[in-house]
């Protein structure tokens, strides 16, 4: 444990971090452009980082007066860091974005997996360490946020039921292992009807409470907690509303949600688009969609560069 005295001379956490990240980002850039990628980048930014914290006797945490940072909370923020970084290499097209801003967890544990690993099996070690990066665990992402599909060993009984009507006539999916390996799963196998929306808000009742005036607002009951819907469930959303064929169901999601004014999803859908496969179905829809956003007036950057450009 740390002595008195280093507490003493704690320095606060915002003002280590703030140096943190100054001391990194020139490593960060130049291991990136060494082509340096995966969990092997997440690790060689330890180094540097560690420097920068072990400068200190201490670091005061922000929320917490009076407690002092230990370095498995400090290895968390290195990783954010790093991993933001990557997010934003995605989302900028390798044009030499450095920093994401509003991006919630899933969708940037999303696009670190899917930019490493595809959508093939994947080890689990390497995906374990971008889970936890995002403030998240393989076990949440695969049996909570049905992000994640356990592949290989004994294969298990897929005891979901909850699927969006348009998914009737798919092919079945991968059937979920235990082995040590998983994999995304893609647009077509994420079938839950609540997926991209906020029971809170987005639900009929919710919709409709919303419109009427009370006439005892002092004796309402508080609104129920929203809850952040992650980006790339939207996205998922918008495909299978697109693929079922109704324009106007695809138009009136796009208002519920904020997404005709949301340069980050712009930027998202273009991530995606250059992440699928050349003639796929899921790169046609998307760039059927993107062209639809533009057609209504959304104005995203242009241009078609390749994100991942040697």
């Amino acid at each position: 444990m740390r002595t008195a005295l280093a507490q003493a001379l704690a320095w606060p956490e915002r003002t280590m971090i703030a140096e943190m990240r100054e001391k990194i980002a020139t490593q960060l850039r130049e291991f990136w452009d060494a082509g340096i990628r995966g969990p092997d980048f997440v690790w060689a930014a330890t180094g540097p980082a560690l420097e920068a914290y072990s400068k200190h006797p201490a670091v005061k945490k922000a929320n917490a007066p009076g407690e002092v940072m230990i370095v498995s909370e400090f290895l968390r923020a290195v990783r954010r860091i790093v991993v933001d970084f990557v997010v934003a290499r995605v989302l900028s097209r390798g044009e030499g974005g450095e920093s994401v801003s509003g991006l919630d967890d899933v969708t940037t544990y999303y696009l670190l997996h899917r930019y490493d690993f595809g959508l093939k099996d994947a080890p689990v070690g390497p995906c374990i360490l971008y889970a936890v990066s995002c403030g998240l665990s393989d076990h949440v992402l695969a049996d909570h946020l049905d992000i994640l599909l356990r592949t290989g060993g004994q294969a298990a009984e897929d005891e979901d039921d909850d699927e969006t009507p348009e998914a009737a006539g798919d092919q079945p999916e991968p059937q979920e292992g235990t082995g040590s390996t998983v994999r995304l799963k893609d647009w077509k196998a994420r079938r839950r009807l609540s997926m991209g929306y906020d029971p809170a808000v987005d639900s009929a009742s919710a919709r409709a409470a919303a419109q009427q005036p009370s006439l005892f607002p002092e004796g309402e009951k508080p609104p129920a907690h929203s809850r952040q819907v992650p980006l790339i469930d939207q996205a998922h959303r918008l495909m299978h509303l697109w693929r079922a064929g109704d324009v106007v169901k695809v138009d009136e999601y796009l208002e519920l949600r904020g997404l005709r004014r949301s340069r980050l999803f712009g930027q998202l859908l273009q991530a995606l688009i250059e992440l699928s496969e050349t003639g796929s179905e899921e790169r046609a829809l998307l760039e059927t969609i993107s062209n639809h956003l533009k057609e209504r007036g959304v104005q995203f950057e242009s241009g078609q560069k390749e994100m991942f450009e040697p």
